[in-house]
């Protein structure tokens, strides 16, 4: 694909000038150039701006994340890979297989182990120690350029099918359950996430309206005016600026500065933003999992 630098501060969170920068000072990207003489980017060069924010916020600087040969960097995700392999042998087993099988495309297998899994262990233990180490894996192998989107895709998308498949087995939330409103923002559009807190919701008997991804803030004003709504929840996965984050949000507390509202998502991004007081961060999903039992208690009493 093709990228503007405008279109690299959204997916990377740094922004343009800075970016430059980065250019001029460290050659730490080189635009090509159009027969019109536009600058611009490939999936080569995003990765390595992507990996650069990464290793940065490790905690090297960036003159030497930016001195780093392409083998240098590789040998530090490999290093991050390391940490998403499962002390459970029997979880990393799932977690490769799956893999293997999603990078060759074959859904029949990968069907049949998922199922498996869901079945011995349960949806929920199954995205705690599989689909999610799984996710992260598929991530870093992208940075490392050893995976291509259609990959990528194939695979989120059967995961997608899965949630989906056991949202649909679970009941609709009571009349005396708390009501909740998913969404991502309208510049995201990755749900998995999304998908499970809907699914770990229906199954404590919670209320849910799911909106999904991408979604502009008059639709979410919409669904709050014609229902009666206790929470809202939202990820923010994608890195962006500080400053565009913190507006989008500073608009939606104000707007519905009666309600409460969770955020969860990229820990990096979340960490140098400032909550409103009816806001919240779910920082993992014991968080998330403890809110819920909190809620039941206060409906039971």
């Amino acid at each position: 694909m093709r990228y503007s630098i405008s279109d690299l501060e959204q997916l990377s969170g740094v922004q343009t000038h800075t970016i430059r920068i980065w250019e001029r000072r460290y050659n730490a990207l080189v635009p090509m150039r159009s027969a019109g003489n536009t600058r611009f980017y490939d999936d080569q060069q995003l990765r390595k701006l992507l990996n650069i924010v990464s290793l940065s916020q490790s905690g090297l600087k960036i003159s030497q994340v930016c001195a780093l040969s392409d083998q240098q960097i590789n040998d530090l995700l490999n290093k991050e890979m390391d940490y998403t392999i499962s002390g459970d042998p029997h979880f990393e087993f799932y977690i490769s297989q799956l893999l293997s099988y999603g990078l060759a495309y074959n859904e029949f297998k990968f069907d049949a182990l998922i199922n498996k899994c869901v079945l011995d262990h349960g949806m929920t233990e199954t995205y705690k120690n599989v689909i999610y180490p799984l996710l992260v894996r598929l991530g870093l192998m992208w940075r490392k350029d050893n995976i291509c989107p259609a990959q990528e895709h194939f695979l989120s998308n059967i995961i997608r099918q899965k949630l989906y498949s056991a949202i649909n087995e679970l009941p609709v939330g009571g009349s005396s359950a708390s009501s909740w409103l998913l969404f991502l923002p309208e510049d995201e559009d990755h749900d998995i996430g999304l998908l499970f807190a809907n699914y770990i919701l229906r199954l404590s008997g919670q209320r849910v309206i799911y909106l999904g991804g991408k979604t502009p803030f008059d639709s979410v004003k919409d669904a709050m005016q014609h229902n009666q709504i206790d929470h809202l929840m939202l990820f923010m996965t994608r890195l962006r600026p500080v400053n565009d984050a913190s507006a989008y949000l500073d608009d939606l507390s104000d707007f519905f500065a009666d309600k409460k509202i969770h955020l969860a998502g990229n820990t990096k991004l979340i960490h140098e933003l400032h909550l409103n007081q009816n806001m919240d961060w779910f920082k993992s999903l014991y968080e998330f999992e403890e809110t819920i039992k909190n809620i039941l208690e206060c409906q039971i009493n």
